[in-house]
């Protein structure tokens, strides 16, 4: 089986930057101390409000993955997103910065964070041409997706390369490890049987940490994690190279894959 692929999440570096003038701690700087550490790709969530990252990052750390051949940049956000300020809308920021992959994610500007996967019956209409320009532009397209069987369906159907299940429901339940959490975590298990078996690549990635990584990881055909709350708080502890180490190493050695 190959080995899931760590892509750092840079949100929280550029939350600690804002609420200070000034740019420090420098998310590029931060950006390429975690590639050095031997991360395999950057990701960052634009959103309006501009509460972490701005656009000035997308520009500069798109400039900054060009550098460095094999890694790949991933832009998430809401593809609705219009312009508010000098935020010039999601999809005009991805136009200019090409990133590797776009994630697409159903949040909202009140929401404190992404918490759950599209609802396809609803959005395939107005996502379909946005889906398709991606792909025009070269982009890989991936949906923020709950595990659920039916939804997956749709995504393949919409033409997307790749979904990532949203994990924070998984991450809520691992500490408890009991029969609701185990009937959880199988519903995540047969989604990823059922997106390979349907040929959807699979990413994941909200709320995974030291602790729950290394389980999830069982899950067959897991291509990447994106990481970056949890990497961020270990990094106050153990540095952030340690931190990136570390996730590495559960990425690099995870528990055997479950026969699917």
């Amino acid at each position: 089986m190959s080995n899931p692929k760590l892509s750092v999440n840079l949100n929280k570096i550029a939350l600690i930057r804002n609420s200070r003038p000034g740019n420090y701690p420098n998310v590029v700087n931060h950006g390429r101390q975690a590639l050095a550490a031997g991360a395999d790709g950057l990701t960052v969530h634009p959103r309006p409000d501009q509460r972490h990252i701005r656009p000035s990052d997308v520009r500069e750390l798109a400039a900054l993955v060009a550098n460095y051949p094999g890694i790949e940049f991933n832009v998430e956000g809401n593809p609705f997103a219009d312009p508010e300020g000098d935020y010039p809308g999601f999809m005009a920021l991805v136009r200019e910065t090409r990133p590797h992959q776009c994630t697409l994610v159903p949040d909202s500007d009140d929401q404190l964070t992404s918490d759950h996967g599209f609802d396809l019956h609803q959005a395939s209409a107005s996502l379909a041409p946005i889906v398709a320009e991606l792909q025009t532009l070269g982009i890989r397209v991936s949906l923020f997706m709950d595990p659920d069987i039916e939804q997956l369906d749709l995504a393949k159907a919409l033409g997307v390369e790749r979904i990532e299940l949203y994990t924070g429901p998984y991450a809520a339940a691992y500490p408890s490890r009991n029969d609701a959490y185990d009937a959880l975590f199988e519903r995540y298990f047969q989604a990823a049987v059922h997106a390979r078996k349907i040929g959807l690549e699979l990413n994941a990635g909200h709320d995974l940490n030291l602790d729950n990584l290394d389980n999830f990881c069982r899950l067959p055909g897991l291509l990447e994690v994106s990481i970056g709350h949890a990497l961020t708080v270990d990094a106050l502890t153990m540095g952030l190279d340690n931190a990136v180490n570390a996730y590495k190493r559960i990425c690099a050695c995870p528990r055997r894959e479950r026969d699917a």
